[in-house]
């Protein structure tokens, strides 16, 4: 079953634009479009790439690698507390052991 759709008006670059959006995403796609204006903004301000495509382009590249960085820095982050675990798991199985030894001795 489809959602019903409305058209939301969002600006980049000073251009308006008019897209198809389910009600409940509206707020989330003003946050996009409104991150996105201002990271492209930001980049023609520099004057280090000229051409609205070009800005585009590159504000999507930097977008794509800050996603991938903060993906692998909480891969990086769940491998660590996966270790952790680990460890604590053999922790507490070793100690077990010795009071479960300590209990058959006494």
């Amino acid at each position: 079953m489809s959602k019903d759709v409305t058209p939301v008006t969002i600006n980049i670059l000073d251009k308006e634009y008019v897209i198809s959006c389910p009600p409940d995403e509206e707020k989330a796609l003003l946050a996009a479009a409104q991150m996105l204006n201002q990271q492209m903004k930001e980049l023609r301000q520099s004057g280090k790439v000229i051409g609205a495509e070009r800005i585009a382009v590159m504000t999507g590249l930097n977008i794509a690698h800050q996603m991938i960085k903060q993906q692998s820095g909480r891969s990086d982050m769940n491998t660590g507390i996966s270790n952790r675990i680990q460890m604590l798991q053999t922790k507490v199985e070793s100690a077990l052991g010795s009071y479960h030894q300590m209990e058959l001795s006494s």
